[in-house]
């Protein structure tokens, strides 16, 4: 039963998307926030500042490893209820979390237990309002505020996460999430399930587990760059064979006429596969500057928590400014020109973040470079959304959903480790590792644009009013 059948009124699809959007607000705000914390933690937990980017990358990577199998699983315990336990289980973690007495806690509240919350609750966001709202342009409405509320919450994160830690601790930053978890409890009491659930419907459990593995393996090579450049080949290529070994069995089951984990004809569609890849690259860009900046003005520039935060406002503005007219701009624009727009600004940030970083030592060079960033994200963010969504029928959603997150917290990942990696590795140098940190996410932006330039001119062209 949709929403068309049931006759949901205005004030009821704003009632609908208050707690998704929130939803998608905190997991992407906790992919953030830890940022500006990185000198308190590692001294209050006793530990380096690797160890803390590791727990960032490990809550990051848990998320994009088991999006795919929550996605699938939705349709077996129901959209409804894989929410609901994905808010309670990111709860538990986030005030085990908030009480860590050393970085084993946050590992084990933050990275693990948030990220498989976050895993369980994010695909329901985008299929119930899939299912709710058929209508393309009340969709893409949708859609376009609650991708919104998640760029806002990562950019916004660093200024949020700075406020509380200065003003109280970095451990009431975890209260303030469980504070907003209690809240979206209690805003989708009211929501049901537009699909029962199909408690009988087969689950790949071979497919979950080499997809989880085959993800976590690859990054977990990035990250030991800076110790074994052996280690990092041998788990990188260990990560791709596991992968490989992944689509080798769907393929199996596909042909022996089972339900995989994930469809293969998924990737048969040559417009969402691009837009996947700009949505990943949005994601690396984002998440990666947002570390990268955040750990060199804390660890090399001394700055504390709210000058840091302070200092991400420019991003934070940039993206409400651009997330504001999306809506009019899209009318005159297509969903191409506006990722494209959003790539060509995102990668004149990332230029001026290098450039006027080296030349000055005021905190206003930065300013510059994080609004440009701030800004495309805010334009291109939810055109991908609704590239990829709407290129799949009802039925493939849910599919569709997890893979979606899935390769958009990949990016998120990849753009901690990567860059996080390269800085970290180099920290004594300073400025040059910065230097050469932002030149690789520069380098991946690169490839989004040029992903970008082969979207379709027309295709999808609503875009949220």
């Amino acid at each position: 039963m949709t929403a068309a059948a049931v006759g949901v009124s205005h004030a009821s699809v704003r009632r609908l998307i208050a707690p998704l959007a929130l939803a998608q607000f905190i997991c992407s705000f906790a992919g953030s926030n830890m940022n500006v914390m990185i000198n308190d933690m590692s001294r209050d937990l006793d530990t380096t500042v690797q160890g803390i980017q590791v727990s960032i990358t490990l809550f990051l990577l848990t998320m994009a490893a088991l999006m795919i199998p929550a996605g699938k699983l939705t349709d077996k315990i129901g959209r409804k209820r894989c929410f609901t336990l994905g808010l309670i289980v990111y709860g538990v973690g986030a005030i085990i979390s908030a009480f860590a007495p050393g970085l084993w806690a946050l590992i084990l509240g933050n990275s693990l237990l948030e990220g498989v919350g976050t895993a369980l609750l994010i695909p329901p966001v985008y299929i119930l309002t899939t299912l709710y709202l058929p209508d393309i342009a009340t969709r893409a409405w949708a859609f376009g505020i609650i991708s919104a509320l998640g760029g806002i919450g990562a950019a916004a994160g660093p200024l949020i996460g700075g406020l509380i830690t200065s003003a109280i601790s970095w451990r009431a930053a975890f209260l303030f999430q469980t504070l907003i978890i209690v809240v979206i409890l209690l805003l989708s009491r009211r929501l049901t399930d537009p699909v029962p659930a199909d408690p009988g419907r087969p689950f790949d459990v071979v497919g979950a587990v080499l997809s989880a593995l085959g993800l976590f393996v690859l990054v977990l090579g990035i990250l030991a760059a800076d110790s074994s450049v052996p280690l990092m080949i041998a788990l990188v290529v260990a990560g791709l064979v596991i992968l490989f070994l992944f689509f080798w069995w769907v393929r199996r089951r596909e042909r022996a006429g089972k339900e995989a984990l994930l469809s293969t004809a998924l990737f048969a569609n040559r417009v969402s596969n691009i837009a996947l890849i700009t949505q990943n690259v949005q994601w690396v860009l984002l998440m990666g500057t947002s570390f990268t900046v955040s750990a060199y003005l804390q660890v090399v520039r001394g700055h504390n928590a709210i000058e840091t935060g302070v200092i991400f406002t420019a991003a934070t503005v940039g993206l409400l400014l651009t997330s504001l007219v999306a809506g009019r701009l899209a009318k005159l624009f297509s969903q191409r020109d506006l990722i494209l727009t959003g790539f060509v600004l995102c990668l004149a940030g990332v230029v001026l973040l290098i450039w006027l970083v080296a030349v000055s030592t005021t905190e206003w060079s930065f300013v510059p470079g994080l609004f440009l960033i701030g800004a495309g994200l805010g334009l291109m963010l939810t055109p991908s959304v609704n590239v990829v969504q709407s290129s799949f029928p009802e039925k493939a959603q849910g599919e569709i959903s997890g893979l979606s997150r899935s390769v958009s917290n990949l990016g998120s990942t990849l753009g901690t480790a990567i860059a996080g990696t390269i800085l970290v590795a180099n920290i004594d140098a300073g400025g040059a590792a910065y230097g050469t940190a932002m030149g690789a996410l520069a380098i991946l932006g690169v490839g989004g644009l040029i992903a970008a330039i082969f979207l379709p001119e027309d295709r999808h062209r609503r875009a949220p009013a």
